[in-house]
């Protein structure tokens, strides 16, 4: 049970670093006061995490996004609006 759970949690953190290569702060509305911070538009799988996240502006945005580093690499840590 718990090699399923973890299975289950690699394959939710790589599905998160997959869509960090989908979404581009610098094109996206950054969140006033947070520097790191950008709007995004994502996709949400079944265990409501954000994925394919793309760039967007604020008005048209279901999460707020920045980038982390993750001991997979590099991901998105996002908030839904």
């Amino acid at each position: 049970m718990k090699s399923r759970i973890a299975a289950v949690a690699a394959a939710v953190t790589f599905l998160v670093s997959a869509g960090a290569v989908t979404a581009s702060p610098a094109a996206a509305d950054p969140v006033p006061g947070s520097p790191n911070q950008f709007y995004a538009s994502c996709a949400v799988d079944l265990l409501g995490t954000p994925v394919g996240c793309l760039e967007t502006d604020e008005v048209h945005a279901t999460h707020i996004c920045q980038y982390v580093l993750t001991a997979f690499g590099l991901g998105l840590d996002c908030i839904q609006r």
